[in-house]
């Protein structure tokens, strides 16, 4: 099976996550997309985060009726801070024969090299960059030191890049929906619409739990 994991904070998730992962699953042809609210995040200790379980409903009431989206709770259930290389570990000794794809923004690929493991994540997954405006695009030789970026190579006939491990690295230009989570907080707040930034179920939950106030 080809799935793609797109894990997250997801503090909402909002149509510009969906686009993105609908653009990306067309794309590379996979059968799944796999949504997974982070328990903490690394990389956004500062952030406001609501409570885990309610992100995850809220991941779930904005895929429901789409058969390739999925939503897990695996990063949940683990607790502490959630490193993308013990998720990728724990899929692939459930399904050693699951080809996974990782969906990042390419301002957090740039990042990469201060991700926990992160040369032994080319290892186990291939990626999906997504490009991000105000970021710039950045190649493997660019973000990764030498001795891995040598491992990687282009194929123009799949218009991506290729590892020694058999994965793939692809930029992806979706269509870029501006829209961010920290936005949508800041409007709810405020008390301003946020109708057509997130799927109507999602802001029906955050109306009736009284989320962001």
């Amino acid at each position: 099976m080809k799935i793609a994991l797109m894990g997250g904070t997801f503090n909402p998730i909002h149509l510009g996550h969906l686009r993105v992962a609908e653009e990306v699953r067309e794309r590379l042809e996979l059968d799944k997309v796999i949504f997974m609210p982070t328990f903490l995040t690394p990389h956004k200790a500062d952030e406001m985060v609501i409570p885990a379980a309610m992100r995850l409903e809220m991941v779930r009431a904005a895929i429901e009726g789409n058969p390739f989206f999925e939503a897990s709770d695996m990063e949940i259930r683990r607790g502490g801070r959630s490193f993308t290389i013990e998720t990728l570990r724990e899929l692939k000794s459930s399904d050693p024969d699951m080809e996974i794809t990782l969906i990042i923004g390419n301002d957090s690929f740039n990042d990469i090299t201060t991700w926990c493991e992160y040369e032994v994540l080319f290892d186990l997954a291939g990626f999906a960059v997504v490009t991000r405006p105000g970021y710039a695009v950045k190649k493997p030789g660019e973000v990764l030191p030498v001795e891995l970026a040598a491992k990687f190579w282009y194929d123009p006939e799949a218009g991506s890049y290729r590892n020694s491990s058999g994965n793939s690295l692809t930029y992806i230009f979706a269509t870029l929906l501006e829209i961010s989570s920290s936005d949508i907080r800041t409007r709810v707040k405020e008390g301003l619409s946020i109708r057509y930034l997130l799927p109507e179920p999602v802001a029906g939950y955050i109306a009736k739990k009284g989320l962001y106030k």
